[in-house]
């Protein structure tokens, strides 16, 4: 008996009217625009935790969150944070609850879950996403249609 395909979940973070936080939501957009096999797109806004009833029932073999993240990098550098870091990190956030309540959420019935950082440049009311960040929402969409083929993301993106 063939192996069944593995099934992604993709959960894109962020408010697309704050400049570079929109890093989430425009992935999301990239995605419609070109869909990922194997994937599930969700477009959680600044409220992800109202998808954690969807994505629990969706049951991924891997959930991969992306957010917007202050790490003091360069604009547009990317990076895998560990969940157990991400509580001690000054991380900024526009979101109603901190992101690691998310991710203890969703832990018991999605035990693969990997949240990659984007460096923004400017977060600010309406100001457009920086080219930086673009580009690296672009080399993102890349990287994950790439895991289909069985490759690691720390393969593309490093960990902090």
């Amino acid at each position: 008996m063939a192996d069944s395909p593995r099934h992604y979940a993709l959960l894109c973070v962020g408010n697309s009217m704050m400049g570079d936080d929109g890093a989430g939501p425009r992935l999301a957009e990239l995605c419609a625009d070109q869909p990922l096999s194997g994937w599930t797109v969700v477009d959680g806004g600044a409220i992800p935790e109202n998808d954690i009833g969807y994505l629990r029932e969706l049951r991924p073999d891997r959930l991969v969150i992306v957010d917007a993240t202050d790490m003091g990098l360069l604009p547009g550098e990317m990076r895998i944070i560990d969940e157990s870091a991400i509580a001690d990190m000054f991380m900024m956030t526009t979101h109603n609850l901190p992101l690691t309540f998310l991710i203890q959420q969703l832990r018991e019935d999605i035990p693969d879950i990997t949240f990659i950082g984007i460096q923004p440049d400017v977060v600010a009311f309406c100001f457009p996403l920086s080219p930086a960040v673009e580009q690296a929402v672009n080399r993102l969409h890349h990287c994950l249609a790439a895991l289909d083929g069985g490759l690691a993301i720390d393969r593309f993106i490093p960990s902090t």
